[in-house]
């Protein structure tokens, strides 16, 4: 028979479609070419072969055909007069005329895209088709570097559903988080025309970030992934993370800072200075005695109260004492008279 192609795709001769399907989906997810970057050679051949199987054995003529004349009956070569069942030798006549059958396998990756609704799940390493495989956000004018590749997270399942949603980080600074910002992305997605072709499309959409808003925060538009046959396509999810700071650091609704000082500045008196985020100068004197565990707590300087920005938390002050590593006798006689006076 030659091609052995249920062997290919690993099911019975009396597989049905639904089991042909899966079959498909699992060893072509399996040997896609952008997903074998190292063996690439050998996944093109692979894949080619496995969408090959599928092509023959997911359409009924062709099936007939392969079952009983085998692969060289899909290339049209004319069997033995006895080997013709009934109505079979129709299809086997040599030359162009009307019933001659010729099986030119499609393009591998056009079934793919048939039965997936796009033509790489894998970002379109090895060069995916537009922007069905590829990065979804590409870097522009309208913000920071945040626009990485968002590889389609569709589910292979078949029929009607709501494509999963597609997450991107959005990184934001404290002082964005503090004040707020707007945030402009581009993005770049497929829609359906009136004919049900899909056309690239380009899009900004606009992020307002809120005082206040945590790391974690989710801002969600609905249905703006690719739109794809039988499928409500995804919703874009964006979720804010905060960048690390060289000053603050946050601990819910309050900053915390932390200062370095002497064991003199501890013993005698400090004042700590401090540019806000926001741009305005603390100085804040401490005349108590700063000890290893001193924490000094400035009222309503920390973060604004997301459903309340008018309120804030607090800014907490941290203090690392730095102790002498040595004491000459002169300066331990002189603490010691000094401390116990």
């Amino acid at each position: 028979m030659g091609v052995d192609y249920y062997s290919i795709l690993k099911v019975d001769k009396n597989a049905n479609d639904d089991e042909l399907k899966k079959a498909y989906r699992k060893l072509a997810m399996k040997w896609h070419p952008d997903k074998n970057i190292n063996n690439k050679k050998e996944a093109e051949a692979k894949f080619k072969q496995i969408s090959e199987a599928y092509e023959v054995l997911s359409d009924p003529q062709k099936r007939a055909i392969y079952d009983q004349y085998g692969e060289e009956g899909l290339k049209g070569q004319v069997p033995p007069p006895d080997a013709a069942g009934p109505g079979g030798a129709t299809f086997f006549q040599t030359g162009p005329g009307p019933n001659a059958f010729r099986f030119n396998p499609r393009n591998a990756n056009d079934i793919f895209a048939e039965i997936f609704g796009f033509s790489s799940p894998f970002g379109g390493m090895g060069g995916g088709s537009g922007t069905r495989g590829g990065s979804m956000f590409s870097n522009s004018i309208f913000g920071d570097d945040i626009f990485s590749s968002f590889a389609d997270s569709q589910h292979m399942s078949s029929g009607p559903r709501k494509a999963p949603p597609i997450e991107q980080m959005l990184p934001c600074s404290l002082e964005e988080l503090y004040k707020g910002t707007t945030k402009r992305m581009k993005i770049s997605r497929e829609i359906a025309d009136a004919s049900g072709k899909t056309i690239p499309v380009e899009e900004i959409l606009t992020i307002d970030i809120k005082p206040g808003w945590k790391k974690g925060t989710k801002i969600t538009f609905p249905e703006k992934g690719n739109e794809q046959p039988n499928v409500i396509p995804a919703d874009l999810v964006f979720i804010i993370d905060e960048k690390p700071h060289s000053v603050f650091t946050r601990d819910g609704n309050d900053l915390v800072v932390a200062q370095k000082i002497s064991l003199v500045e501890a013993l005698t008196g400090y004042t700590v200075h401090l540019t806000t985020l926001d741009g305005r100068k603390l100085n804040i004197p401490i005349n108590s005695v700063i000890h290893p565990d001193y924490e000094e707590v400035v009222p309503r300087e920390g973060m604004p109260i997301p459903k309340d920005p008018t309120r804030r938390g607090n800014l907490r002050i941290k203090f690392d004492i730095k102790f002498p590593t040595r004491l000459t006798a002169e300066q331990k006689y002189g603490i010691k008279k000094l401390l116990s006076s």
